[in-house]
């Protein structure tokens, strides 16, 4: 596949051209600064809202409030790369969710991960999904932000095998393999995007060596 520039600009080009956004960031904490960026500048995830307009008892209010506030998914996060995004979404009036998204099933503005693996030729991801809290963030958010180390980027399927032979090993196991944005075609072969997952996928491929 040639040298590592190489093999990253194919994952590059084959990502962009299933519809997901690919940048470059230099550290984790830029990746989560991109993730805060993004959910500051997009309107509130407004699911299962419908009807605020009306008169409601004291907890339907509060309900619909709630569902009004920003919020970022970051399940998998270690303690420090936690309170960092915490202070970085303070700031904005964000909310941080790091567990029981099953709390949170009527929306998340922006789910934010760090995959295991990408595969060049086909832009894909590869992220041990093991974690309820994990598949839902990457299943019910609007935006799927996901940073792919540049060292865990192979060229193909093939070359990933053992890895994958030794991840779901494992047991429990559930291992995602994403690319691009949730789409289908199943209603009069019209293309929608956001149907069964994120409306968006925003790649940052992380200089990690």
């Amino acid at each position: 596949m040639g040298a590592p520039e190489n093999l990253n600009k194919l994952f590059k080009d084959k990502a962009e051209a299933v519809s997901a956004i690919v940048s470059e960031v230099a550290s984790l904490n830029e990746a989560l600064s991109y993730a805060v960026e993004i959910c500051d500048r997009k309107e509130a995830c407004q699911l299962l809202i419908s009807g605020c307009e009306e008169e409601l008892s004291s907890g339907a209010a509060e309900l619909c409030e709630q569902k009004q506030k920003k919020s970022i998914a970051a399940p998998a996060l270690d303690a420090d790369l936690s309170q960092e995004l915490a202070s970085l979404c303070h700031a904005k009036g964000i909310d941080v969710v790091t567990k029981d998204l099953r709390k949170h099933v009527a929306g998340i503005d922006i789910g934010f991960t760090v995959v295991d693996y990408g595969i060049a030729e086909t832009g894909t991801l590869v992220l041990d999904s093991s974690s309820e809290d994990t598949r839902l963030a990457t299943m019910i958010s609007e935006v799927h932000v996901a940073v792919v180390p540049k060292s865990k980027i192979r060229p193909t399927a093939f070359e990933v095998e053992n890895e994958l032979i030794d991840l779901m090993g494992q047991s429990p196991n559930y291992t995602a393999f994403i690319t691009g944005a949730s789409r289908t075609a199943d209603i009069e072969r019209v293309l929608a995007l956001g149907v069964h997952g994120p409306l968006e996928l925003h790649i940052l491929m992380w200089e990690d060596h």
